[in-house]
C-alpha cells in the first residue's frame, strides 16, 4: 500500500499537536498567559495563549526526521529550523509579555535573511514567458516579503479558527499540486504543516480554548514565506501558487494597512478594522467568517491555482483574477475603517 509511511507521519503529527496543546494549555492558565478582552478584540472571554508553540515544535521535529530519512534536503532543514527556531523563541517571550516592537523585527529580519540564505534567495523567476534574474534587489524584495507574510498572520490571526483554517487550506491545496507536479516528495512539507495546524484547530474552533500567540502565529507565516521560495526554486509557478492562495491575508492585510496608513492613522496601534473583523462583527460570530475563507481559498483560489500551475494561465494573470474579488470585498467591507 503505497504512502503508508507518509499517513502514519501525518496522522502522528496531528496527535502530538493535540497533546501537546493540552498540556501548553494547563501551563498557560498556571502562568496566567491569558488574553485578557479589551476595546480592540474581536473576543469576549479571557482565553490562554501561546498553543502555537505545539505546532512549531512538531513541526520541526517533522523537518529533522524527514531531512534524516532524505525527504528534506539539509538546507531547507536548516532554512526552516534556524529560522522558525528564532522567531518562536521571541515570540514565546512576547507571550509572557511584552516584548518592544523593535527587538521582534530585528529578530523577524535576521531570521528571514537566514532562511532565504540557505534557500537560495529569490531564484530567477519567469513573467509572462520572460526569464528574469532580479540580483540583490529580487533577494531584498524576497526579504520583506517573507517579514510582510510574517506579520500580516500575526494581524490576521484575531477570530477563532481563521489563522488554523488558512494554513490548512492553503498548505493542502499546494501540497496537492506538489505532489502532481513537483517532484518525489516537494508535496511532505506543506502537508505536514497542515496536519499540524489540524491538531491546533482541534482547540481553536469552533469556540477558542487557547489562542495560538505570537509564538505561532508569526512562525507560521514565516514558514509560509519561506515554503513558498522553496517552491519557487522549483518552478516560479509554484512560488504564484503560493500567492494566489495566501491571498484572502494578503490582501485583507495590505489593504487594511494602506487604507490606514493614507488616512493618517497610528498603524503599529492594535485595532480592530480588518476585513475580516468587520464580517465577523456583521455575522454577529467567528463560525462563518472562517469557514468562508476556506471556501474561497478551495472553490475560488484553489482552481486559478491549478490553471497557473498546469500552464493554462500566466502566473502574474492568475494572482491579479484570484486577488480583484478580494480587494472589491475587502473595501466593501470598510478594511481599515474603525
Amino acid at each position: 500500500m503505497p504512502y503508508v509511511i507518509e499517513t502514519i507521519g501525518l496522522l502522528t503529527a496531528f496527535a502530538l499537536v493535540v497533546v501537546i496543546t493540552g498540556w501548553i494549555r494547563r501551563y498557560a492558565l498556571a502562568q496566567q498567559l491569558v488574553d485578557i478582552p479589551g476595546a480592540r478584540s474581536s473576543h469576549q472571554t479571557p482565553t490562554p495563549r501561546g498553543a502555537g508553540l505545539a505546532l512549531v515544535l512538531v513541526f520541526l521535529l517533522g523537518i529533522l526526521l524527514s531531512a534524516g530519512i532524505g525527504w528534506v534536503d539539509l538546507p531547507t532543514a536548516a532554512a526552516l529550523i534556524g529560522a522558525a527556531g528564532a522567531v518562536a523563541w521571541v515570540g514565546w517571550l512576547d507571550d509572557h509579555g511584552h516584548l518592544a516592537a523593535r527587538w521582534r523585527l530585528l529578530v523577524h529580519f535576521l531570521a528571514a535573511s537566514w532562511g532565504l540564505a540557505w534557500l537560495g534567495g529569490l531564484p530567477t523567476v519567469a513573467i509572462v514567458g520572460v526569464q528574469i534574474d532580479a540580483g540583490w534587489i529580487g533577494h531584498v524584495l524576497a526579504l520583506f516579503y517573507v517579514v510582510w507574510l510574517l506579520n500580516l498572520y500575526n494581524f490576521m490571526d484575531g477570530i477563532d479558527g481563521l489563522a488554523g483554517i488558512q494554513a490548512i487550506t492553503a498548505c493542502l491545496a499546494m501540497a496537492g499540486l506538489l505532489f502532481g507536479w513537483g517532484d518525489a516528495h516537494a508535496w511532505w512539507l506543506p502537508a505536514l504543516l497542515a496536519a499540524a495546524s489540524t491538531g491546533f484547530l482541534v482547540w481553536n474552533f469552533p469556540r477558542a480554548r487557547i489562542f495560538m500567540g505570537d509564538v505561532g502565529s508569526g512562525t507560521l507565516g514565516l514558514l509560509l514565506g519561506l515554503l513558498s521560495m522553496q517552491a519557487a526554486g522549483l518552478d516560479t509557478n509554484f512560488l504564484a501558487a503560493w500567492l494566489i492562495l495566501l491571498g484572502v491575508f494578503i490582501v485583507d492585510a495590505t489593504t487594511t494597512l494602506a487604507v490606514r496608513l493614507f488616512r493618517g492613522m497610528r498603524v503599529y496601534e492594535a485595532h480592530r478594522s480588518h476585513a475580516y473583523q468587520h464580517a465577523a462583527h456583521r455575522f454577529g460570530s467567528h463560525i462563518p467568517v472562517a469557514l468562508g475563507v476556506a471556501a474561497i481559498n478551495l472553490l475560488w483560489l484553489l482552481p486559478i491555482a491549478v490553471l497557473v500551475v498546469a500552464n493554462q494561465l500566466p502566473g502574474a494573470a492568475g494572482v491579479v483574477i484570484g486577488y480583484l474579488p478580494l480587494l472589491l470585498l475587502a473595501i466593501a467591507l470598510r478594511a481599515g475603517r474603525d
